[in-house]
């Protein structure tokens, strides 16, 4: 991780680029201090979150979180006193978060991405919901939101887990803007500053307003995801999913 300030905006860079930026128990920890340190400092304003190397994030590393999903243990994964980047099984940063997205963009980077105030995409960017093709379900709010925020489009994405890309992203409503590879954190940082430049009050209860109006939406989603989520990880299916995706072959579900 890197974690540096320019001015009044935090920003907040996943460092596994040898990992395509999978992000595992450490890095999930490590941004949801970042957002807590943004929250409690009046000199900060706004996040900007990125990753480092040719990817954003190529999703949840399985292989590491799987077992504390399996035993249901939230907490371990992501300390109840600490913001959730996702603003959805706990409380969020109250103050507005910018994302700089390239390369692959899949699950958990989705999910960041719609719980964020702005996401500026490379336009090499390719998204995907993943998690049903893997036996499994998301975690991050995707099982509302896209739907919610994007119409058809998006609950194809979520039941298909098929790629799509930057325009497609935008003309969703996923992203944005989508500008050329290479330049997306320079403005992703010009429009962190930009809404830093306001008001931080007035900022802050607008989006205050704004998450209030889902809420009910967004707590009976993570109730249902309480109520499924350690059935599914511990699922044949998913068992079958993580074996699949680790042996680079198609999986086999039965249903069970």
């Amino acid at each position: 991780m890197t974690i540096d300030r320019e001015g009044a905006v935090l920003r907040i860079g996943v460092n596994r680029p040898e990992k395509r930026n999978a992000w595992n128990i450490e890095i999930i920890q490590a941004v949801a201090q970042a957002y807590t340190d943004l929250a409690n400092d009046p000199t900060l304003r706004v996040g900007l979150v990125f990753g480092h190397g040719p990817d954003f994030t190529a999703g949840l590393d399985l292989m590491n979180v799987a077992p504390a999903l399996a035993q249901g243990d939230a907490t371990s994964i992501l300390p109840a006193d600490l913001c959730d980047p996702w603003d959805f099984v706990g409380e969020p940063c109250p103050k507005p978060i910018v994302v700089a997205v390239q390369g692959r963009c899949f699950t958990l980077g989705i999910e960041l991405a719609l719980a964020s105030q702005a996401v500026i995409a490379s336009a090499n960017t390719t998204f995907a919901q993943l998690e049903v093709a893997r036996g499994i379900v998301p975690l991050g709010g995707a099982t509302f939101r896209l739907g919610a925020r994007l119409g058809a489009r998006g609950t194809r994405w979520l039941l298909g887990a098929e790629t799509f890309d930057a325009e497609q992203a935008l003309a969703a409503g996923l992203v944005s803007e989508v500008v050329p590879a290479g330049e997306q954190l320079e403005r992703a940082l010009g429009v962190a500053q930009a809404i830093a430049a306001n008001a931080p009050l007035a900022v802050q209860s607008a989006l205050a307003g704004q998450r209030a109006a889902e809420r009910p939406a967004r707590d009976a989603a993570a109730a249902r995801l309480r109520a499924d989520g350690a059935l599914l990880f511990n699922s044949k299916d998913a068992m079958e999913g993580i074996a699949a995706m680790v042996e680079r072959r198609d999986p086999v579900y039965q249903g069970s």
